[in-house]
């Protein structure tokens, strides 16, 4: 049982007879969330089309382009680790508005930024301020049934999904209508609509946890420490976001070359080929409710070193080239929803600290993921960068081999 004394647990709200889903929470409500996890989390992918446009726009070299991406995802990660832990001290719809404004003035100050610094700054606290996202994912699971948790979680998460992937092609069009500045500041104008939708539409839901910030931080540790699921699954995630962040930073630069002399356009058109591998979410979902986390986390990881070795012989085919995309995809978001699954059986007080400790690991493999798939590009090509992402993959099938059922299912509540 949770320790109690400095807890203030509210459970998920009760809706009137005829109000909520299928499963117990309205559908218009779930559908909301979903667009707003997307919408939120589109603010980390936008520029990823756009790398070879900034890098002649601002006179910088692959590499240093590539930063901007990096540090999009560090500035998510800071965020993870300091901000969403807030979701179980604070009101959750209040910290929610909260960070949207900060976000619509961060995104407002790099549509309007004079150089790449100032694009860098701006990027990195819209960044952490997307966090958003990871506040609304678990507001989710606590509304649902525990009988339907993974296929709520696998809802929202699919809109999370589709932002990412669709990010890439409404920057594309977007950028060669308007330029580059439109798609920041229009994305400004999304933020602020969406925390007044949100604000109007989310419930109330008391703190989960009354002791101090400084205390909820290190109970976040602790929780690291205390769950050996929690670990495992972020350190999987970290290999697959690695992996797929290689790949998106990277094949604007293949797209745009002389094999394939691609438009931004074109680039953004290609990334919605990657889309259709969010339609895995539900499914993977039920997957999880059907309690097969273990066999079909192993088998995508072995689907995304196989859609890597297809990338490696792809660089002049632009259907091999879709296709790794989409196994790429599809693999990475299957261990990402079968990830969040678990961990959020492993303390329901602290579902907003499991998330922020198991989304920061990944993230984090991502920003690395990112910052290495540039460096293997300029180093070696795309044929570098394709050992890269089948490598990652690879080693966390290796690590899954490890695994033991007591560290997917032991629990010791440590709310506080």
């Amino acid at each position: 049982m949770s320790r109690s004394s400095d807890l203030r647990t509210s459970g998920p709200r009760r809706y009137q007879h005829g109000a909520a889903g299928a499963h117990g929470v309205p559908g218009r409500l779930v559908a909301l969330l979903a667009v707003a996890s997307g919408m939120t989390v589109a603010n980390l992918y936008y520029a990823q089309p756009l790398l070879s446009s900034l890098r002649d726009v601002f006179h910088i070299t692959t590499a240093t382009a590539g930063l901007l991406i990096t540090l999009t995802q560090v500035g998510y990660v800071i965020g993870m680790l300091f901000l969403v832990p807030l979701g179980d001290r604070l009101e959750k719809r209040s910290l929610i508005t909260a960070l949207l404004t900060v976000t619509t003035v961060a995104l407002v100050a790099a549509g309007l930024a004079t150089g790449f610094p100032m694009l860098l700054v701006a990027s990195l606290i819209s960044g952490g301020t997307s966090v958003v996202a990871q506040i609304l994912v678990p507001f989710a699971a606590s509304l649902a049934p525990d009988h339907a948790r993974g296929r709520i979680v696998g809802r929202v998460m699919s809109g999370l999904l589709t932002g990412i992937l669709l990010s890439r092609t409404l920057s594309s069009l977007v950028s060669d209508v308007a330029g580059w500045r439109v798609v920041y500041l229009g994305s400004a104008v999304l933020m602020a609509l969406l925390a007044v939708a949100l604000r109007f539409a989310l419930p109330k839901q008391a703190p989960t946890t009354t002791v101090p910030y400084h205390q909820v931080l290190r109970s976040t540790v602790t929780l690291v420490r205390t769950h050996p699921a929690l670990l495992r699954r972020g350190l999987y995630q970290a290999a697959m976001f690695g992996a797929f962040s290689a790949f998106w930073t990277t094949v604007s630069y293949v797209l745009t070359g002389p094999s394939f002399h691609y438009s931004p356009v074109g680039v953004g058109l290609f990334a919605l080929v990657g889309a259709a591998g969010a339609g895995i979410a539900p499914l993977a979902g039920h997957w999880a409710d059907r309690k097969l986390t273990r066999p079909m986390t192993g088998l995508a990881f072995a689907v995304a070193a196989a859609a890597f070795a297809v990338a490696g012989f792809a660089q002049h085919s632009i259907v091999a080239l879709a296709l790794a995309a989409i196994l790429i995809d599809t693999a990475v978001q299957t261990t990402l929803i079968l990830g969040q699954h678990t961990i959020y059986q492993l303390d329901a007080g602290a579902r907003a600290r499991l998330n922020s400790a198991f989304i920061a690991t990944f993230f984090l493999g991502g920003a690395l993921g990112s910052q290495f798939g540039s460096i293997a590009y300029r180093a070696g090509g795309w044929t570098a960068v394709s050992f890269l992402g089948a490598a990652l993959p690879l080693l966390a099938l290796l690590y899954w081999l490890t695994e033991r059922g007591a560290d997917q299912h032991k629990a010791i509540p440590v709310s506080n």
